[in-house]
């Protein structure tokens, strides 16, 4: 199945038309026709048939002819992961995770960051691509760069870690987590959070944990936490 991806489409929509760049890669790469059926979600967790009415290069026309509500995980994993300083290394993160299962993600600016500007239409488009080509229905949020002191000011629910890499008393991350939990996990940039930043965590309830017994790159890291969450949730 190929499933394509349209966020104005709601549970009462009855009839829709793709834009331009879509409607060419459906008619003329696809080479879909009048009656032929198409998968779209709204990343809401809406899957929707469809049938192509008018096969226009341009704009092409289809009815929607059936729908329903792919159940989502009972968990809510929230990321917060700084910039990597090579772009395609956080690309590949936001394309994994998404695969694997991520709600929310926030990119955060910390003492040690390299890269402290990102490109939020580049990565929205990673992620769904990653949604379509996993075939979910739910498209991870993607919120806007913050700075880390700012960040963990904000009011959270659930159970919040940060994985660093000080030789301090931290936890196992596979030990701490429960099943059936909103989480946040704070992943720092390469040379990860600085002291000051941890202490600012600590004293707004994360708990410190390590991720295993090896120094992993910020990607890495992100994706053994992602995965970890996903696992004990099976």
């Amino acid at each position: 199945m190929q499933l394509f991806y349209n966020p104005d489409i709601t549970e009462n929509t009855t009839q829709f038309s793709f834009e331009k760049e879509e409607s060419k890669h459906i008619v003329k790469v696809l080479r879909k026709s009048v009656g032929d059926t198409l998968h779209i979600t709204n990343g809401n967790g809406w899957l929707f048939d469809a049938e192509i009415t008018i096969p226009n290069i341009n704009k092409c026309v289809a009815n929607i002819i059936s729908k329903s509500k792919q159940q989502k995980h009972n968990y809510h994993l929230h990321l917060a992961v700084a910039p990597t300083k090579m772009n395609d290394r956080y690309e590949w993160f936001l394309e994994k995770a998404t695969e694997i299962g991520i709600d929310s993600i926030t990119p955060i600016i910390c003492d040690h960051s390299e890269r402290k500007v990102i490109k939020p239409e580049r990565y929205e488009k990673i992620l769904q691509s990653a949604m379509k080509q996993s075939l979910s229905c739910f498209m991870p949020k993607l919120n806007e760069a913050i700075n880390f002191k700012d960040f963990i000011k904000q009011d959270f629910e659930g159970d919040l870690f940060i994985a660093h890499c000080e030789e301090t008393d931290r936890k196992s991350l596979k030990q701490q987590l429960k099943p059936n939990q909103n989480i946040t996990i704070l992943i720092g940039p390469e040379g990860d959070f600085s002291t000051k930043e941890i202490e600012w965590a600590l004293k707004n309830k994360f708990i410190p944990v390590t991720l295993g017994e090896t120094r992993l790159r910020t990607e890495t890291a992100a994706i053994v936490a992602c995965h970890s969450v996903a696992f004990i949730n099976e």
